[in-house]
């Protein structure tokens, strides 16, 4: 988020563990679809009765995966609830007009222009295709530089708005994160951050929805539970969640 950013829009949450309550807000606003999914889950009782099957000290513990219910630990962490839905975690900001003259702009266009053309075309523009072969050799996407906008969208025929992509949230001490196996493959399950300094090498990989308000010792309590080789509690211990309820 923006430094001082007003989150106007906030869902409180308690969730209640047999470990003890965690008191969250999720923000409506920011990420509008990640906030409707945790909650139409969480008001059908979709959570009641699953447990965190993996947590890491001095990082974080995720829960929601519905396999949970069963006594099977071995496929713990790979249920959803049967769909999967697109990343909250960029919006746009400044729109690209003239020169590409930041490695933001550079990668806005590369991804909004550059990768589609040639994905989409099976014969590419040859301009096109030598800069981004440039940049895959570079490894860098300091070719997209040389020319303009307009030079793109000319050659691509893609005439679209770009705008530089910012950062709606970091991984941060107490935030409420979605897990997931890749770009916007998103479910049920989720995580809660508990490295005192964040998780930022996570930044833009997870979207960030929330974060705790109370009960940060709960998380504590369970991210340092006795745990098996694959970091799942053991089965004597493990951190239920019994119960996720809507405060006013």
């Amino acid at each position: 988020m923006k430094e001082k950013e007003i989150i106007t829009n906030k869902t409180k949450v308690e969730m209640e563990t047999n470990y003890g309550t965690i008191e969250l807000e999720l923000w409506d606003d920011l990420t509008p679809k990640t906030v409707q999914n945790f909650v139409k889950l969480a008001r059908s009782g979709y959570y009641d009765g699953l447990y965190f099957h993996r947590v890491i000290p001095d990082f974080m513990i995720q829960g929601g995966c519905p396999n949970t219910r069963d006594k099977d630990r071995s496929n713990d962490g790979r249920g959803g609830p049967g769909y999967t839905f697109e990343d909250e975690c960029y919006r746009d900001g400044e729109e690209i007009t003239g020169k590409i003259d930041t490695n933001q702009k550079a990668e806005a266009v590369w991804n909004k222009i550059i990768v589609p053309h040639i994905q989409n075309n099976r014969t590419p523009n040859a301009e096109i295709a030598a800069i981004a072969k440039e940049c895959q050799s570079a490894h860098s996407l300091e070719p997209v530089m040389k020319y303009d906008l307009k030079f793109y969208q000319e050659k691509t025929g893609i005439m679209d708005k770009v705008y530089v992509q910012e950062l709606i949230a970091p991984v941060d001490y107490g935030t409420i994160c979605m897990a997931n196996s890749g770009p916007n493959t998103n479910g049920s399950q989720f995580f809660i951050v508990t490295k005192k300094d964040g998780a930022h090498w996570l930044d833009g990989q997870h979207t960030v929805f929330g974060r705790v308000t109370k009960g940060m010792e709960v998380a504590h309590k369970i991210e340092n539970l006795p745990r098996d080789k694959n970091d799942n509690p053991n089965p004597e211990n493990q951190a239920i969640i019994t119960r996720i309820s809507f405060p006013k």
